[in-house]
């Protein structure tokens, strides 16, 4: 839309305290950035980001990326903490955006309530990513952790419907604004209750070439939507021998076909919708590892990298007097005589 229609739709609004010309430009960032509605100039954007998935998939390397951050990636902590500040336009305030990192694929899902509150529901969105070389964990991983998720954040919701409804109701419409009406699968959707992007990394190993700085280039495009709300990226991408780029609404059980398997192997398996039926033919094609496997067991207090003298010193003396007061309590009870009524 030119300046000159943005001029005349918003002529009839004009107030004496306001500018045709300040008018204008309030219409034009309303219109390139609609989630924005609830910012007033001047005021700060605080958003939240998530990040959750497969152990050693990527993440890290997301979050610095988008924050232009030229640092080596390590492996994460239980649940890491970041933050990056960006300017909308020349001096205003600088905007917020709160970056979590959840570490040990699914062994720590319950640390997302830490992150999730009632209190910044309605600026929050979770970035899953699953790794793409490590199929047999891939549905596993997703599951566990969006099932936590969700039950989580539905939780919130149901408190918020009591204390502030208009607030749950709007957060639950907002996620079926992305679908339209006439949707083929609307009676399918059950839609995420907060925004999610399903990021599958590690896609150039499959490719032979290197082709991962164009995708990190997506993914931070991407992720900065979310964080800073810079304008969406209007690509779709749907060809199956490329890498896949879907917005939220735009794809369907009918674009995407039936599962890989023949008609009596599909006739065989016993599947209430599209998703249990193509759950069930990606098992059967990458066998799941069980949950005890997708544990993180390792110890970070042994991990030689948050190595620390001082505290490791105090930790191993209190390892010590523990292991002390082990047995002399084993000793106290053996002393002990109890009646065999």
């Amino acid at each position: 839309m030119s300046l000159q229609l943005v001029c005349l739709e918003v002529f009839r609004q004009a107030e004496s305290s306001d500018t045709l010309w300040d008018l204008a430009i309030a219409e034009v960032e309303k219109r390139e950035n609609p989630d924005d509605d609830d910012v007033k100039p001047g005021e700060v954007w605080e958003k939240s980001i998530l990040f959750m998935g497969n152990k050693n998939g990527g993440k890290t390397t997301i979050i610095l990326r988008c924050l232009e951050r030229e640092e080596s990636p390590k492996p994460t902590l239980a649940l890491e903490y970041t933050f990056g500040r960006r300017a909308r336009r020349h001096n205003t305030p600088k905007d917020v955006a709160h970056f979590w990192e959840l570490g040990g694929g699914t062994s720590l899902v319950e640390l997302i309530r830490i992150p999730i509150t009632s209190h910044n529901i309605r600026s929050f969105a979770v970035v899953l990513v699953l790794d793409l070389s490590k199929p047999n964990e891939l549905w596993t991983t997703m599951e566990s952790l969006l099932q936590v998720t969700r039950s989580h954040v539905n939780k919130i919701l149901t408190k918020l419907e009591k204390t502030n409804p208009e607030v749950a109701a709007e957060i639950k419409q907002r996620m079926w604004n992305n679908l339209q009406r006439d949707h083929p699968d609307s009676a399918l959707v059950d839609p995420f209750p907060i925004p999610l992007v399903i990021i599958g990394s590690k896609y150039d190993i499959f490719n032979f070439t290197s082709k991962s700085e164009a995708l990190l280039l997506k993914a931070r495009a991407l992720i900065n939507h979310l964080a800073f709300g810079y304008d969406k990226s209007k690509s779709v991408s749907v060809d199956p021998s490329k890498p896949l780029f879907i917005p939220a609404g735009l794809d369907s059980m009918s674009q995407i076909g039936p599962p890989p398997a023949s008609d009596s192997d599909l006739g065989k398996m016993r599947a209430n919708t599209p998703l249990e039926l193509w759950k069930k033919v990606f098992e059967k094609t990458f066998p799941p590892k069980s949950s005890c496997d997708l544990q993180d067991t390792k110890d970070p207090a042994q991990d030689s990298q948050y190595a620390e003298y001082e505290v490791d010193a105090m930790r191993a003396q209190k390892n010590q007097e523990l292991e002390q007061y082990k047995r002399n309590a084993s000793k106290s009870w053996k002393e002990m005589d109890f009646d065999s009524d």
